[in-house]
């Protein structure tokens, strides 16, 4: 599997990370429903068998749960290289999370972390969301400091904005950039790649496959049997018309590209993310060995130009189908 260095770091990753915001299962906020742990573990042993050589997390997922499910698949494992995030708290007894970035909540994060990840050290520690606006630069100054105390190796940002990096970049090098895009989230286009790019900064991608929906097994059936705890069921308008409509004549149109080279819908998603010379590598998310299996060969599959036409072609399509619902 291609490997590509991130940013000004010494950090060679494979060009896909397996991804654990759903194995953080149920019970919180933002949660993807019950999740079978064992399964989970089974899932990320065999993402590393297959050649991926990093992992991203963080202590939100499942409120600390994920962590933990990691720090157990990890067990034994040499060489893997363990990102995580910081930033987003919450209180005993509550499913809600909200953003905090004070000194002494960020280092607090960082213990815990430390701990349910069974590591000694944090490749990369990122701030989740900069919601707590009062405090970026205070908990930007921190992760420095951890990182000069050998707690974490490199200090990467997520969700941010052109600005708010600008805010910190002067304190500590910013290592990486963290941010959404897909087929059909592609805001980062716009200024985020091309000032990462410009700056230095590796860009790491999260939900090429937009939550699942760009994936060969989504029909309007497997949309309908969401569990009702699955948080894309009622809070993600893709899942919902009209949108759901024009996604799903969409999914014929990619089926049929990847159909051609013996793929599924989700290898091309991750293969048209990584197509963008700014990328330097998707997240993707599984919760056992097949879905992994399937997925991974994204890895290194090129696009010819055609194929990367294509598909905006379909997207054209698509957007055209929503502007007339």
């Amino acid at each position: 599997m291609e490997r590509r260095t991130l940013g000004h770091t010494d950090l060679r990753l494979t060009t896909i990370g397996f991804g654990t915001w759903a194995i953080g299962g149920s019970g919180w906020q933002w949660g993807w429903g019950h999740q079978d742990d064992e399964a989970s573990i089974a899932a990320i042993r065999h993402g590393l068998d297959l050649g991926i050589n990093w992992v991203d997390c963080a202590a939100a997922y499942g409120l600390g749960h994920a962590e933990e499910v990691l720090g157990e698949a990890l067990e034994g494992r040499t060489g893997v290289i363990v990102a995580t995030k910081c930033g987003l708290v919450w209180d005993e007894g509550s499913p809600n999370v909200y953003g905090r970035l004070t000194a002494a909540s960020v280092r607090a994060e960082c213990e815990a972390s430390l701990r349910r990840l069974r590591v000694e050290a944090i490749d990369l520690y990122q701030v989740h969301w900069p919601h707590d606006e009062a405090h970026l630069e205070e908990g930007w100054g921190t992760i420095a400091d951890l990182v000069r105390e050998g707690k974490v190796r490199y200090a990467g940002v997520s969700n941010f904005t052109v600005a708010q990096m600008q805010r910190i970049q002067p304190i500590h090098p910013i290592a990486s950039l963290q941010a959404p895009y897909s087929m059909l989230a592609r805001g980062a286009e716009q200024d985020l790649l091309p000032f990462c790019a410009a700056n230095g900064i590796g860009v790491l991608v999260y939900s090429p496959m937009h939550n699942g929906l760009l994936t060969s097994r989504v029909t309007r059936a497997w949309v309908a049997a969401l569990p009702p705890d699955d948080w894309r069921r009622d809070r993600n308008p893709e899942f919902r018309e009209p949108a759901l409509s024009a996604n799903l004549a969409l999914l014929d149109g990619l089926r049929a590209i990847a159909g051609r080279h013996g793929r599924d819908v989700g290898e091309l998603a991750v293969a048209w993310v990584l197509s963008r010379p700014e990328v330097t590598a998707a997240i993707v998310g599984a919760r056992s060995p097949e879905q992994i299996a399937g997925i991974a060969g994204g890895a290194d599959w090129r696009l010819s130009a055609a194929e990367v036409a294509e598909v905006e072609g379909l997207l054209a399509e698509r957007s055209r189908a929503l502007a007339g619902a």
